[in-house]
């Protein structure tokens, strides 16, 4: 992507020491019988409309930041990382943005594989997803998932959604920590919203179990604060006792684009970097 060097660069909003804890809903995780139930029933709405929306042509400048401008974030161990200058995608001509009030689709017109966010500085990149001409083939995407009869049933849930296409990204930081992001294209914004919280993402937990996990709960941690308006959020985390590796998951709707972001570190995934990711894949699809 095109990075731009005229337009003042937005503040990553702080994260706060002590994040509010959303309210809390007496709902026992579902038996693996049971979930199919569940996905027919739940609808889970994000609590969102946190902190404003950037601009389409604006420079991300918040990726290289000095730690002491954010309360909170004064130390130069906070964990973030140092990601090059962001910039949206161009928009062909003509056409709006994905949330402009003229596009009831939700549509993203720019290339999809120019919003996956790039490797931090320092990062290996994961060849593996970069796909043929950039976009990753469907059966790629599902190796994420555990069970083989999940990913069995998750293949023909996808085609009949009208999924269109899949760009992705991801890398291992020096500390080992591995990021991986998934941006799946569909029609429209309404399709994303029923895939996400009926079938994928719903509130209680996730329908499909990621590789690497036994269990993963809602992440009551994750600040609201580091949720952008009109996004729709479900996070999960994987509780202790984990295996080798802890895992973070992330799924949101943006428009007509369902971005899953995984994040896996052996002796426990770090918040911050994934709460950062998080931060700046959504600020790509806005």
């Amino acid at each position: 992507m095109t990075e731009q060097t005229t337009s003042p660069a937005p503040s990553l909003p702080p994260m706060p020491e002590t994040p509010p804890a959303p309210p809390s809903f007496p709902v026992a995780a579902p038996e693996k019988g049971d979930r199919r139930v569940l996905r027919a029933v739940l609808r889970w709405t994000a609590a969102v409309a946190v902190f404003a929306a950037v601009g389409s042509a604006t420079a991300y400048g918040v990726t290289r930041m000095e730690r002491t401008d954010v309360p909170g974030l004064a130390t130069e161990s906070d964990g973030r990382w140092d990601y090059p200058a962001l910039s949206a995608a161009p928009l062909p001509s003509g056409s709006p943005g994905p949330f402009a009030e003229e596009n009831k689709a939700g549509a993203h017109y720019a290339d999809l594989r120019d919003l996956v966010l790039p490797a931090p500085e320092g990062a290996k990149e994961d060849e593996a997803l970069r796909g043929k001409d950039g976009w990753l083939a469907t059966d790629v995407f599902l190796k994420e998932y555990r069970d083989q009869e999940d990913r069995d049933e998750l293949r023909p849930m996808l085609v009949d959604e009208g999924l269109r296409h899949i760009a992705a990204g991801g890398w291992t930081t020096p500390d080992g920590t591995h990021t991986r992001i998934y941006l799946l294209h569909f029609a429209t914004a309404a399709v994303v919203d029923d895939l996400q919280a009926r079938h994928m993402a719903p509130f209680v937990g996730p329908s499909y179990a990621v590789r690497g996990t036994d269990e993963s709960v809602p992440d009551e941690n994750y600040p609201l604060k580091a949720q952008l308006d009109d996004l729709t959020y479900s996070f999960y985390v994987e509780p202790e006792p984990y295996g080798a590796e802890q895992v973070r998951e992330a799924y949101f709707g943006a428009g007509d684009v369902l971005a899953v972001v995984l994040q896996s570190r052996k002796g426990g995934a770090e918040p911050v970097p994934f709460q950062q990711a998080v931060v700046l894949q959504s600020r790509l699809l806005h």
